[in-house]
Parts: structure tokens; sequence; C-alpha cells
């Protein structure tokens, strides 16, 4: 071969790398990739897999800004969101109409759910409000910027005229809610914001915040391309489902499957 014959093949296959696939093509195939950070996606993708076998849900876990990147770049099929518009206290869409930018997707509501601090059983700490994670005493567990749940104690952190280098903890990161409220009870902080399930699951108590709607955000294409998208919508408004997320503490189902307006009319 000629060197020039060479050069062109080589920048052809220019970043090109040949796989191997450790199980066959249909089950992978089958997969939803749902990335965010609520822990009831394991539970759908359980009562996915009881109505259709051989279907799964595959959870990244992550804040709500990475997981729309992700989609974004077709990493995952769905993303999970909740972010409230601090100015018109809607949420997820005024997110997302300024991040996603063209292309057709489908917003579809999971749940409802109470978000708010996750404090030791018994509040040793006597933590009432935001205000006091400024006490000297008190330390705090905080999510990667982008989550939700940050942009959540920030906010509250502002109206309360308070800033971050004022809370000890700020800059300790856990990467979901239940690590959140995992460090808690393993005596790590003594506080951090996240939902009313995580606090149950980790017998922590909860002190309310806000309601939020959690969103499923998808391209409208894979409702026709993937086996199984479909089927998990379905999944999610079966009474079966609904009664057993609620049972978590701190869902709220009522709005569950609805189709929310992404685009402006």
């Amino acid at each position: 071969m000629e060197p020039t014959d060479a050069a062109q093949r080589s920048s052809r296959d220019r970043g090109k790398v040949r796989v191997r696939l450790l199980r066959d093509r249909p089950a992978i195939e089958s997969e939803i990739a749902v990335a965010g950070c609520d822990p009831a996606v394991f539970l759908a993708g359980e009562h996915l897999r009881r109505r259709q076998r051989g279907m799964t849900v595959v959870g990244w876990t992550m804040g709500s800004a990475a997981a729309l990147e992700a989609l974004k770049r077709e990493e995952v099929h769905v993303a999970g969101l909740h972010v409230v518009d601090a100015k018109s206290g809607e949420s997820n869409l005024p997110y997302l109409r300024r991040h996603l930018k063209g292309g057709d997707f489908r917003v579809v509501t999971f749940a409802r759910w109470q978000q708010g601090l996750l404090v030791q059983h018994g509040n040793p700490k006597r933590i009432r409000e935001v205000a006091d994670l400024a006490r000297k005493e008190v330390a705090v567990v905080n999510r990667e910027a982008g989550a939700g749940a940050r942009l959540l104690l920030d906010q509250k952190l502002a109206a309360s005229g308070m800033k971050a280098d004022q809370v000890r903890g700020y800059g300790r990161i856990a990467r979901s809610h239940l690590e959140v409220a995992r460090l808690i009870a393993d005596g790590w902080a003594d506080v951090g914001v996240g939902v009313e399930a995580a606090a149950r699951l980790m017998g922590l108590d909860f002190i309310p915040l806000q309601e939020e709607r959690d969103d499923l955000v998808m391209p409208s294409r894979y409702l026709t391309t993937h086996p199984g998208l479909s089927i998990l919508l379905d999944t999610i408004v079966s009474h079966p489902f609904r009664r057993e997320i609620e049972a978590l503490g701190g869902y709220d189902t009522r709005d569950t499957g609805k189709v929310q307006p992404f685009r402006d009319e």
C-alpha cells in the first residue's frame, strides 16, 4: 500500500472502534436508559418487567441538568427533571424552554413529590428551617450543581439572606437523594435537601419545603422506534404502580402520565 493510501484510510477510520457485545443485541435494545435522580424509577422498572418480559429500565443517577445534557447527547432515552422556576413557581417547563432548543420532545409527568430538609431521626439539632443551616454546629451535605435539590437550597438561602459560605458543609457533595439520606443516617451530616421517600427509607425526619413535579423528557420519535417506552408510560399510570409509589411516602400520582405542554403554542 502506498503511503498516501494508508493516510487516506487512516483519515476515514479515525474515531471508529470495533466493539464486541457482551450480551445479545435484542436484550440491549429492550433496555430503557433513564437519567435522573428519582429513586422510584427503579420501582417503575420492576413493574415494567412484570408487564413485559425482557423489558427493563437502566437508571443513570445524576441531577436534573446533567440528565438533560445526557439526553441531548443521545446517551439516554429519557431524562428525569425536577426544577422549579424561581419567578413563576412552575416546574420544569421554563427550564426546558431555555435549555432544550429545537427537536420534537414529549414531556410526561412521572409524579409530584415533596422535597425538603432531611434530618437525623428525632432531629437532635432542632433544625426547623433553612436559616438554621447557618448555625456553626450544623453540618450540611449538598447535591452537585445543576441538581434540583441544589437549586432549591440556593433559592431558599437567597430568600433567607444567606450566602453559601455561611453554611458548613455546603461543598460536601452527594450524587443522589439516597446518598444524601445515607450520609445523614450514618452521622456524616446533620441535614440535606432531598425527597421525603429517601427520608422514610433511611429512618430520618423530614421537613417539607415545597411540592415539585417530576417529569420525564424524551424525544417523540422514541415512542415509535423503541419497543418498550410506550409500555413504560402505560406502566406508570397503572393502579398497582401508583399504589406502590405513593406508599413510599411523599409521592402524589394525581398527574402521573399527563403530557405537559412543552412548546409554547
